[in-house]
Order: structure tokens, then sequence, then C-alpha cells
């Protein structure tokens, strides 16, 4: 049975096999080139570019087959605090990658970046779907404005997603471990959660290579950037979590979605301590398979090893 997919205003048509074997594909790769890689050089630029764009997974929204769910794994599913935030970020991710895609002059690194935008958006394809074939009431979305600096919305989206994808490996973990979610739902969404990993190793390695081929007067500005954005970061979850908190229209959010997602995915007793370890371990596991000379992200790794120490 053969399947299609658009991208880039192409279509490619695909068989159950290829689509499994693309799967598999996406797991581990290796670049070519021999010895260390420089970071900034011409060969780290195609080692994350290629690694981005030889990984990527040609499944298609339309044909994921969402499995039937008995009445409380639904109400399970639908009790999770976490779709409106994960919408409105596939929203704002989407907007803000490709729109910087558009400034990018690189060939090669604007294919890549608009192959992670594609992939967003797919992700948000893959959730709205989710949430049509399950009946999840979500808040109404915002509207999603082009960003005035499409570099730093880059920057935000990004890291973002390195603070999202920590926590959702772990929360994916312990899902599956528990038996929150049947093991056919685990399977449709084990490709979206291992594109994550690929999107931020990608972005890890941009900012770098990005950040030693600029002047160095450039280089000050960016970095500037990448504090701005962070500190918007912050304020942004802040804010969408209190807002979405206060709705009553939907299903009552969590502003500590995290650690109350774990808990109703493990179980009653779970403790913070046990959820970060989950995380660092699902972390390490996750990236395992791509080339150990690019860069990973280390920022929330580090910070959690550090608040691991004080607690029992």
């Amino acid at each position: 049975m053969s399947e299609a997919i658009e991208r880039g205003g192409a279509t490619l048509d695909l068989d159950a096999s290829e689509v499994r074997a693309a799967d598999s594909a996406a797991r581990e790769w290796e670049a070519r080139e021999f010895g260390p890689i420089a970071l900034g050089s011409e060969a780290h630029k195609q080692a994350f570019c290629r690694m981005l764009l030889d990984t990527h997974n040609p499944y298609r929204p339309s044909i994921v087959d969402w499995p039937a769910l008995d009445p409380a794994a639904r109400d399970r599913l639908v009790s999770l605090p976490i779709w409106d935030i994960a919408m409105q970020t596939e929203g704002n991710a989407t907007l803000r990658v490709l729109s910087y895609a558009r400034t990018v002059a690189d060939p090669l690194v604007r294919e890549a970046i608009e192959i992670d935008g594609f992939e967003e958006k797919r992700h948000k394809q893959v959730l709205s779907n989710l949430v049509a074939a399950y009946g999840i009431p979500l808040a109404p979305e915002p509207e999603y404005l082009p960003p005035r600096d499409p570099e730093w919305a880059f920057l935000l989206a990004g890291f973002c997603e390195c603070v999202d994808t920590f926590f959702a490996f772990g929360l994916f973990a312990l899902a599956k471990g528990s038996g929150f979610f049947p093991p056919e739902l685990v399977d449709t969404f084990e490709p979206v959660v291992q594109e994550e990993g690929r999107h931020i190793i990608f972005f890890v390695n941009w900012v770098a290579w990005h950040r030693r081929n600029l002047p160095i007067w450039r280089r000050i500005l960016f970095t500037g950037k990448i504090i701005s954005a962070w500190a918007f970061l912050i304020w942004e979850r802040i804010g969408i979590a209190q807002g979405l908190s206060g709705q009553s229209s939907c299903m009552p959010q969590d502003d500590n979605f995290v650690f109350t997602g774990s808990r109703m995915m493990g179980s009653d007793n779970v403790s913070a301590a046990t959820v970060i370890e989950i995380c660092l371990s699902e972390h390490e596991r996750r990236f395992a398979g791509y080339d150990a000379r690019l860069l990973r992200p280390r920022l929330m790794p580090r910070l959690m090893r550090f608040v691991r120490r004080f607690m029992r």
C-alpha cells in the first residue's frame, strides 16, 4: 500500500515498508567526515544540516491511524494538562522557524531550517487530529503573528524546544512504562517525540556554528538576543500557564503541568526526583544514536542534575 506526502512542493510516494525504514533511519546517523569536527567549520555545518535532512521521517498526519480507546483510557488522555500549551507551542514554533528560514542565504542551512519548520507544522497537524479524534476540549488559540525579528524568534523557538523536549522525553517514558497510554497510541506518537530530539541537536549546533561565523560586533548582539530570548521564554511560559489555568470553558490546566502530568502518568507517589532521573535517562538514550561529535543540549540536564542534588 503506497502513501504520499507533500514536502517542499513535491509529492513523494511511499509504501508502508519505506515509512518503517525511514522511522528506523531517523534514530541513528553519523557524518561521513573522519576525525574531529571543528565547531563553526564547513564540516560542522554539513554535519548538523545533513543530520536533520537525512533523518527526516516522511510520514503524513492524515494517514496516522488513531487507535480506538476504551472510556477509561480516553478519560486519562483528555485529563492531561498539556494539550493547550502543546498546541500553542507548535503553532508559534512553526511560524518562527519558517519566518527565519526565509532570511537565510546559505542554501543548505535554509533547506534544513525549512525541514525543521515543516516538521513543526506537521506536529501541530498531528495534535489537531488527535484532539479531534478523542474530543479533547481546548482553549481558543491566539493569533500567530509574524515576528519582527526572525532571528530572535528562531532562537526563542529553539530554546523553548530544548526545555519542552527534555521533560517530554521523561513524561512519554512514564506514560509508556505505566500503561497510561495504550501501546498503539505510544507507537503512534513515537516518531513525533524522536523528531523533537533531532530538532534540538540541529538547533544547538546551528547556534554554535552561526555565532562562530559572525564578526565580533555581531557576536555581541547575538549573545544579547540569546539572553533576551531566554528571558522572554520564562515570561511567556509563566503567562501561558497562568492564562490557561484561568480558563473555565475547557479542561482545567495546571501551572505545574510537568509534575502534575507525571503523577497522572506514573502514580500518585511518583516524586519530582524520580521524574528528573527519568528525564535525564531518556535525554541520553534519545540522543545516543546520533554522531557523538555533534553538540547536545546541556543547560537543562546540568540544571536538573544540580536540582536533583537537593532532593531525596
